[in-house]
């Protein structure tokens, strides 16, 4: 059951006199997903701030959070390995570029190899 007061959304806000004020927060929209041809991906590898591990990170991709988890699972499945997606990002863990470029082209998608 969702609160409707929640007070820490509503910080900042003036007290209104009006007896039939509602407040009404902003709602994020979420962009369309893109078809996968249409999709410009890139696939690179990163070492920063994980203590010397390597992972390889797949950006671009233009969608719904929930489009970009389904394509993060199947990378993951497909590649036996952990990793997340969020910020818009697919985190996957170890170095595995050409097997993700190679995996993205059989689905459709447009990706290039990074660094």
């Amino acid at each position: 059951m969702k609160n409707d007061n929640d007070w820490k959304q509503r910080l900042g806000v003036v007290y209104s006199t009006n007896p039939d004020f509602q407040y009404q927060t902003a709602a994020e929209v979420e962009e369309d997903t893109l078809p996968p041809a249409r999709q410009r991906l890139i696939v690179a590898i990163d070492r920063r701030q994980r203590a010397g591990k390597q992972v390889t990170l797949v950006k671009g991709f233009v969608g719904t959070q929930d489009d970009l988890a389904a394509l993060a699972k199947t990378l993951k499945t497909k590649c036996g390995v952990g990793g997340t997606a969020k910020d818009g990002e697919i985190t996957i863990q170890g170095d595995l570029r050409d097997k993700i470029v190679s995996l993205l082209a059989s689905m459709g998608y447009n990706a290039k190899r990074g660094n």
